[in-house]
C-alpha cells in the first residue's frame, strides 16, 4: 500500500514537471490576427510561394549567414486597392529547446518594418521585448548582427540571435527572389 502511494506521488510529480513547460508557452496571435497586424484589417492577403533554385539557395544562405532549411519559402503579400502594402513571413525557430514563431514584416520596398512574436514556448524571461525588436526596424541585412550593430539582451542571447537570424533570412529571400527578379 505504501509502495502504491509513493508510486502515485512520483507519477503525479512527473506529470506536473513534464507539463510545466506547456504552462509557460504563450501563443499571442493566430495566423489571421498576424496578417491583420502586418497589413491592417481591410487589406487582402495573398500567399506567394517561392522555390529557389540551387544558385539562389546558396545566395540566400550566404547573404543571410543562416541555413535556408527548405526549398520552399512563403511570403504573404498584403494589398489594398491593388497596391502592395508589404510582405510578411512566418519564421519558426528553436531558441534553446522550444520553438518561437515570429512575424517578420517588410514594407513594399523590402525594408524591415516590424517583427512580432506570435508564439514563444521558452520561459518569458528569455523573450526579447517590443522595444528591442523596434531597434531592428529599417536596418540593412549587414547591420543585423549581434554585438556589432545590435546589442544582445542579458539572459536572452539565444532568443535575440534567433530573431536576428530570422530577420536576415527573410530579407535575404526577398532580395534574392523578389527584388532581383523584378530588375530588368
Amino acid at each position: 500500500m505504501i509502495f502504491l502511494k509513493k508510486l502515485t506521488h512520483y507519477l503525479f510529480m512527473l506529470f506536473i514537471l513534464c507539463n510545466v513547460s506547456n504552462v509557460l508557452a504563450r501563443v499571442y496571435y493566430s495566423k489571421q490576427e498576424a496578417m491583420e497586424l502586418a497589413f491592417g484589417k481591410d487589406a487582402t492577403v495573398e500567399m506567394l510561394p517561392l522555390f529557389p533554385d540551387k544558385q539562389q539557395h546558396r545566395n540566400i544562405e550566404q547573404r543571410a549567414r543562416v541555413k535556408l532549411g527548405s526549398n520552399m519559402f512563403t511570403f504573404y503579400v498584403g494589398k489594398k486597392q491593388g497596391k502592395i502594402l508589404g510582405y510578411a513571413a512566418l519564421e519558426t525557430r528553436t531558441v534553446r529547446t522550444k520553438p518561437e514563431t515570429l512575424l517578420v514584416v517588410l514594407d513594399a520596398e523590402g525594408h524591415l518594418r516590424d517583427i512580432h512574436t506570435l508564439a514563444f514556448h521558452e520561459p518569458p524571461e528569455y523573450q526579447p521585448s517590443k522595444k528591442w525588436y523596434a531597434l531592428l526596424k529599417q536596418r540593412s541585412i549587414k547591420e543585423l548582427d549581434l554585438n556589432q550593430s545590435i546589442q544582445g539582451i542579458t539572459g536572452a542571447t539565444l532568443s535575440t540571435r534567433a530573431a536576428l537570424d530570422s530577420a536576415r533570412k527573410v530579407l535575404s529571400v526577398f532580395q534574392t527572389m523578389i527584388q532581383q527578379q523584378a530588375k530588368p
